[in-house]
C-alpha cells in the first residue's frame, strides 16, 4: 500500500478516528486505526466494539492495500511532522514507512484482515436533522446523564421520535433534561437509548453548522450517524427507558419569571463559599416581587436579592447549586420561567413551547442554620 495525503487531512482524520480507540483493552488490534485503501477511497476505521468510526481521508492512492497501525503512535508522529505532503508506504512484513520532507519513520503495522469490521447497518428511512440541532440537543442534555454504571440506562440518552418530533432525554436520579424539536418530514415512531459516550464523541466531530446535515439510521441493536465524510456506529443500550411522562407535571403553586443571566451569576457567586465535596445547598425564598438567595458555610455567608415576576404562593426551597448552574448554562433564553409546587417537590424550568424542560429535585435544608 502507498498513499499520499497532506498533514492537515491526515491529522483531522486521525483525530476523528481516535474517538473510537479504547484507552485500555486486552485486544491490541483495537488500539489500531485501520487504513483501508483497497478501493478508490482512503478510509480510516477505528472500533472499540461499542463505538465504531469510519472517515474518508482526502489523498492519492499510489498503490492499493490495507494496514492496521497503532493509533496513538500514528497520531503523535503525524502531529509533529512538517506541514507538507506525507507518504505512507507498507512492505510485505507490514512495516509502515512514513515520510514527510526530510523526516522518515519506520513503525510496525498489523495485517488489515485482523481488524474487527464495523457492523453493517441497512440505511433505510434516515432521520435527517441539521448538525447544529443535534449538537445543541446533546449540549443541552448530556450533563445530566449518570456518571457511574449502577444503572446502565442512566448512562445514555433516550432518543424518541413521536408525531414527527424528536425528543432527547437524560436523567441521573436527581434531575431530568429534555430537549424537543419538530422534524421536517414524516417519520416512524421509535425509542432508542444511545450511550452518552457516543453522543459526547459525536458532538466533538459535528461542525454545528445549520446548513450541514446529519443522517441517522436505526437497527435493532445499533444507531448510525452519517455526516460530512464520516460514519459513526454505536451499539444501543438495551432495556425499557424510564417513564418520563409520569415524572412530569403541569401543576404548580408558584410560578415566576427571572433574568437567566442574573440568576446564574448570583448562584455562581454563592458557590465561592462552597468547598469541593461540600453538599451545602443554596436556599431560595420567593416572595411577592423578589427572590432572596442565600448560602451559609464554614467559609462565610452570602445573601442576594433578585427581582422576579411572580404568580402564586410564597415558597422557601433548597437546591444543589451545581444542578441549577448546569441547566441555566445551556438555556439560551434571556428570561426563563420556573414552576414550583412545594419545598419537597421538583421544580421545572421550561419555555411555553416546551422545547426544553429541566426538572431538578430540591434538597432538605432543615439541618442548616439558614432554616432555623
Amino acid at each position: 500500500m502507498k498513499i499520499i495525503c497532506s498533514k492537515t487531512n491526515l491529522l483531522k482524520s486521525v483525530n476523528i478516528s481516535l474517538k473510537a480507540v479504547p484507552a485500555k483493552t486486552t485486544m491490541p488490534i483495537l488500539e489500531c486505526i485501520l487504513i483501508d485503501a483497497r478501493t478508490n477511497q482512503i478510509k480510516f476505521i477505528s472500533n472499540d466494539m461499542e463505538l465504531g468510526i469510519e472517515t474518508i481521508v482526502e489523498g492519492t492512492i499510489a498503490q492499493k492495500g490495507t494496514i492496521a497501525i497503532n493509533a496513538k503512535i500514528f497520531y503523535e508522529i503525524i502531529r509533529r511532522l512538517p506541514d507538507n505532503e506525507v507518504t505512507l508506504q507498507t512492505d510485505e512484513r507490514y512495516t509502515v514507512t512514513i515520510t514527510c520532507e526530510k523526516s522518515k519513520f519506520n513503525i510496525p503495522g498489523k495485517p488489515g484482515d485482523d481488524f474487527a469490521s464495523l457492523p453493517v447497518i441497512e440505511k433505510k428511512e434516515a432521520l435527517v436533522i441539521s448538525q447544529y440541532s443535534l449538537k445543541e440537543m446533546i449540549r443541552q442534555t448530556i450533563f445530566s446523564i449518570a456518571v457511574n454504571e449502577n444503572n446502565k440506562l442512566m448512562t445514555g440518552e433516550l432518543f424518541e421520535i413521536s408525531n414527527n418530533y424528536l425528543k432527547v432525554v437524560s436523567l441521573d436520579g436527581h434531575r431530568i433534561s429534555i430537549r424537543k424539536i419538530e422534524l421536517k418530514g414524516n417519520y416512524t415512531d421509535r425509542k432508542v437509548v444511545v450511550p452518552g459516550k457516543t453522543l459526547n464523541e459525536i458532538s466533538k466531530i459535528l461542525s454545528g453548522e445549520l446548513t450541514d446535515e446529519v443522517h441517522i439510521f436505526f437497527s435493532k441493536n445499533h444507531i448510525l450517524f452519517s455526516f460530512d465524510n464520516t460514519v459513526v456506529i454505536s451499539r444501543l443500550i438495551e432495556g425499557e427507558y424510564f417513564r418520563i411522562n409520569q415524572m412530569l407535571s403541569s401543576d404548580y403553586e408558584t410560578k415566576f419569571e427571572i433574568n437567566k443571566k442574573e440568576f446564574l451569576n448570583c448562584i455562581d457567586r454563592a458557590t465561592l463559599l462552597v468547598r469541593e465535596g461540600d453538599k451545602r445547598p443554596i436556599i431560595i425564598q420567593i416572595t411577592d416581587s423578589k427572590m432572596e438567595l442565600k448560602i451559609e458555610s464554614s467559609i462565610g455567608s452570602m445573601k442576594e436579592d433578585i427581582d422576579i415576576v411572580k404568580e402564586g404562593k410564597d415558597i422557601l426551597i433548597g437546591f444543589n447549586p451545581k444542578f441549577l448552574i448546569d441547566a441555566l448554562k445551556v438555556i439560551d433564553d434571556e428570561t426563563i420561567t420556573i414552576y414550583m409546587v412545594n419545598s419537597k417537590a421538583p421544580c421545572f424550568i421550561r419555555d411555553t413551547r416546551e422545547s426544553y424542560t429541566y426538572l431538578i429535585l430540591p434538597v432538605n435544608f432543615n439541618q442548616y442554620s439558614q432554616a432555623r
